[in-house]
């Protein structure tokens, strides 16, 4: 029997009838009593997450045991307030097949972690387990998603919620309670190693899928932390964990919508980013966490540091006590594997920070727990997603379905005819899962997935598919692309499999916040992920010879760009039949692929990033202000490929953007937007009505070229037409005041539909009102 349970009287002893023991008492009311009773040593415990998960266990008798680290742990503050990454594995954690935790383990394991934690603790108080999810559970036998730039080019929030509530039903089925997800970032330079994880370059298109990752995975009962806030994609250069040059106007417009919407969403927590804005980090940046976060914005969830952030603040305060009062006095609430944090009961003995300040997190770690049930179903029960449920592979496969990107196409080689007779599929990327599935992966069992070539073979019926890697994937080795080309010359159509690999490998070297470490050229094949920053957007010297190799054979050449950045593209027109873009598809993207190939479905996706001519005319977003530059004189301002551009197998008119009213006033701004889409040509389709606001005159700032702010998707039969209605109000006319609060502010604006930002259709509106405007929510 733990002390909890004793019942005897004293001094934050607990009795039989405590209030945060009663599931019927308010949470408010039961994290007060709870917080009354603990130490200052247990209320440190709870806002520490300081060891890796894997250290926690060991295989042992065909079976796991918790370590004495574990114990230890538990034991220097009488609990435990999160643990992070029990069940994760990947290269970096060294946990594989042979020390991991797989599947039909993950709930006992939990339960045994818990049920130690609980009777080691004086007041009962069960840890929090928190876990990745970047693109499903990274656990063994976790179901790998397509990464999230293929879900931004999906553009269909329904379709993103259901796969994130298959993930986290997976996570809590397995005894995980919090998931940390990458949502938050914006793609605005491609150089950048982390473009994989962010959903695109927009603000509106990444604040709909957020909105959607967080309701989805409530509706499996997981809570979400949203990665990374704020304005780490802003970068100088692409580099990783770079200082940000961020003005206030473009954090807010750009970088703060994602985070917005995804609170409103009801996301448990945010993690404060490494980055900084002029000179302080995010996690001690009080303005940021205090008050934008929690005062401006209501934010009443966690804030959890990224891993080993306080401990960087040594820099700046030359104490790790000091450092860890800064940031909890900032408003961080729960730190991640860091020395500092551990010894906030000493900051608070020297007066560096007030106990309240720690009262004030302790008290929404334990709201979390309490929402979660933990303090009233402290077991885990080894339960299995509910079979009727949504199915996860066949949630991943579509997904990577609908992300296929279809960007040039020359004559009518796609869909590949049935009459096609022999086929050679070819280059780096041909015949690799590893290399369809992105960074924060955990290893995956031989023989899962389905390559590319596999998908291929199986949907080639009778057609012959003969195979050549050609080249490597990295490096300027040309050896293999004259046999390539001359196997590609024998046959009716060429597929060339080209791009990156967030691939890992046992080799990899990492930084101690997981990060590959790059020192000259990239680490074990990998040209993306975390830490894997390019100054170069190029195609690699040996896969830039094969495209033109094969290509100069003058048989018809596909090429697909397996690929988790957008990559600048050969200058070299009629190169290729036609060229698509999987953005890491998931293991079963192969088969995904196949299917867009031989027509058995359309290419849907849409670009959720512009992609560059090159890395020399960067930044290449299409929302930058409208200044009226006139482009540079040696190429192209524009990109090769605009924001929202994806082809489809028929022909599409759009019409113009018809209004209900050409004139509104700006307190009641509420108008319709219809535009009628014929589809002209022989297959069925769905295509995507793209609407963006592009502001004339008035407003308080220099305004943007266009700015996204609603889609419509239109499912159409040969020969049909359809009407897209956008319901345009308050929150799609809204700028920005002084104050960076929405508003709408009186002047001119364009509303303008079609099917990419390059290739807009415009009506002009007047907003009437008075010169301060009518403030939004």
């Amino acid at each position: 029997m733990n002390a909890a349970e004793t019942g005897a009287a004293g001094p934050g002893v607990v009795g039989p009838g405590a209030r945060y023991r009663d599931p019927a008492a308010p949470v408010p009311e039961r994290v007060h009593d709870l917080l009354s009773r603990m130490t200052l040593t247990e209320k440190v415990g709870q806002v520490n997450q300081r060891m890796y998960g894997w250290h926690a266990y060991e295989r042992a008798d065909g079976g796991h045991r918790l370590t004495e680290a574990f114990e230890a742990e538990v034991a220097a503050f009488g609990g435990m307030g999160a643990l992070y990454g029990l069940q994760r594995a990947d290269a970096w954690s060294g946990v594989g097949f042979r020390s991991g935790i797989e599947a039909a383990d993950g709930a006992r394991v939990c339960d045994m972690v818990q049920r130690y934690v609980v009777e080691h603790s004086r007041l009962g108080i069960p840890v929090l387990l928190v876990e990745e999810m970047p693109h499903g559970h990274q656990a063994l036998d976790g179901t790998v998603l397509p990464v999230n730039l293929a879900v931004g080019a999906t553009w269909d929030p329904q379709l993103y919620a259901e796969a994130s509530e298959a993930a986290a039903a997976e996570l809590r089925a397995r005894g995980g309670h919090v998931a940390l997800v990458s949502a938050l970032d914006m793609l605005r330079d491609p150089r950048w190693g982390r473009a994989e994880e962010c959903f695109g370059e927009d603000p509106y298109l990444a604040a709909r899928l957020t909105e959607a990752l967080v309701e989805g995975a409530d509706r499996a009962g997981v809570a979400v932390v949203l990665k990374h806030f704020a304005g780490q994609g802003a970068t100088v250069g692409g580099r990783n964990s770079a200082a940000t040059e961020l003005g206030v106007r473009e954090l807010h417009e750009i970088h703060l919508a994602a985070a917005r919407a995804g609170v409103r969403a009801g996301a448990a927590g945010v993690m404060a980013a490494y980055n900084e804005f002029d000179g302080l980090p995010c996690v001690a940046n009080r303005g940021l966490l205090s008050g934008l976060l929690r005062g401006r914005w209501g934010f009443d969830g966690i804030v959890m540091a990224d891993g080993g952030a306080v401990d960087r603040l040594v820099r700046l305060t030359g104490d790790p006590v000091a450092a860890g009062a800064l940031a909890l006095d900032a408003g961080c609430d729960l730190s991640l594997w860091d020395a500092c944090f551990p010894r906030l009961g000493e900051a608070v003995e020297r007066g560096l920070v007030d106990e309240r300040a720690l009262d004030a997190a302790v008290a929404r770690v334990l709201t979390l727990k309490f929402r979660l049930g933990l303090f009233d179903r402290p077991r885990t029960p080894a339960v299995h997603p509910d079979p009727g449920g949504p199915d996860p592979v066949e949630l991943s496969e579509r997904v990577a379905r609908a992300s296929i990107t279809l960007l040039t196409h020359e004559g009518d080689v796609l869909p590949l005819s049935p009459a096609v007779s022999r086929i050679a599929v070819l280059g780096p990327n041909a015949d690799s899962v590893a290399q369809q599935i992105g960074d924060y992966t955990a290893p995956q069992r031989p023989g899962v997935g389905i390559t590319v070539l596999d998908g291929i073979r199986a949907a080639a019926c009778d057609a012959e598919v003969v195979h050549a890697r050609g080249c490597d994937l990295v490096g300027g080795d040309v050896s293999g692309v004259p046999g390539a080309a001359r196997l590609a010359a024998s046959c009716d159509v060429a597929v060339l499999v080209l791009g990156g690999s967030s691939a890992r490998s046992g080799d990899t070297v990492f930084d101690s916040n997981g990060a590959a470490l790059v020192t000259a050229g990239p680490p074990s094949g990998m040209t993306c992920g975390e830490g894997v920053d390019l100054a170069d957007l190029s195609l690699p010297e040996g896969q830039s010879a094969l495209w033109e190799a094969v290509a100069a054979t003058g048989v018809p050449t596909i090429v697909l760009l397996v690929q988790g950045r957008p990559h600048a593209l050969p200058a070299h027109p009629g190169t290729a039949t036609a060229v698509l873009s999987a953005w890491y598809p998931g293991p079963w993207g192969g088969r995904a692929v196949a299917d867009v190939l031989f027509g058995r479905a359309e290419p849907r996706g849409r670009l959720p990033v512009s992609v560059p001519r090159s890395a020399a005319h960067l930044p290449v977003f299409y929302n930058g202000k409208d200044h009226g530059y006139r482009g540079y004189v040696d190429q192209p301002a524009s990109a090769a490929h605009p924001f929202g551009h994806g082809l489809s197998y028929t022909t599409l008119v759009h019409g113009p953007p018809r209004l209900s009213r050409d004139r509104v006033s700006a307190d009641d701004p509420k108008l319709s937007c219809r535009v009628t889409v014929r589809n002209t040509g022989p297959r069925a389709v769905r295509e995507t009505v793209q609407l963006y606001v592009r502001r004339v005159s008035g407003g308080t700032s220099w305004p943007r070229t266009r700015e996204l702010r609603g889609f419509v998707p239109l499912d159409l039969p040969p020969g049909a037409s359809a009407e897209a209605v956008f319901t345009v109000d308050a929150d799609t006319l809204a700028s920005l005041d002084r104050h960076q609060e929405p508003v709408v502010e009186p002047g001119e604006v364009l509303l303008e539909t079609g099917p990419s930002a390059d290739r807009t259709q415009a009506a002009r509106l007047l907003i009437e009102g008075p010169a301060g405007g009518f403030r939004t929510r």
